[in-house]
C-alpha cells in the first residue's frame, strides 16, 4: 500500500474523512491526513469538548474564534476537527482530551500518542 496516495487509519483500515460540516485537515479536504510541510501534524480526528476548547485557548491556541482568512470557522462543543497530535497529547496529560475517532485518525499519530490511549477515548473503534 502507498501511503501517500492510500493513507491509512490507526486500526490500519483506510482513513474516513473526519467530518462532512467543515472543511478540516490540513488540506481542508475533509481528511486528517498529512505530509511533510504539515508541521502540526494535524492529524487526529476528534469530536471537540468545551473543556478542551478552554483548555487550547489557555495555551495560546484560539479555536474558538472564526478566522475565515484561513478557511477557520471557530469551533463549539460538539464539532468534530482535525487536531495536532501534540496538542491532543497535552490535553491528555492535563486530564482533559476530546474523544477521538479511530476511523479518521492518521496513523501518525502514533508517533505521538500510544493507540492505548487513542482507545481509551475512542468514539468510534
Amino acid at each position: 500500500m502507498d501511503l501517500k496516495t492510500e493513507p491509512i487509519n490507526v486500526l490500519g483500515t483506510p482513513l474516513e474523512p473526519c467530518c462532512g460540516r467543515y472543511r478540516t485537515g490540513f488540506f481542508r479536504d475533509g481528511y486528517c491526513k498529512t505530509d511533510d510541510t504539515d508541521k502540526g501534524r494535524h492529524v487526529i480526528c476528534s469530536r471537540v469538548t468545551q473543556e478542551f476548547l478552554d483548555f487550547s485557548l489557555s495555551q495560546g491556541n484560539d479555536l474558538i474564534t472564526s478566522r475565515l482568512e484561513f478557511d477557520f470557522p471557530g469551533l463549539k462543543e460538539g464539532d468534530c476537527w482535525c487536531l495536532c497530535a501534540s496538542r491532543w497529547k497535552q490535553a491528555l496529560e492535563a486530564g482533559v482530551a476530546p474523544p477521538v475517532n479511530l476511523l479518521a485518525t492518521h496513523y501518525t499519530a502514533l508517533e505521538v500518542v500510544s493507540l492505548e490511549d487513542l482507545k481509551a477515548h475512542g468514539e468510534i473503534t
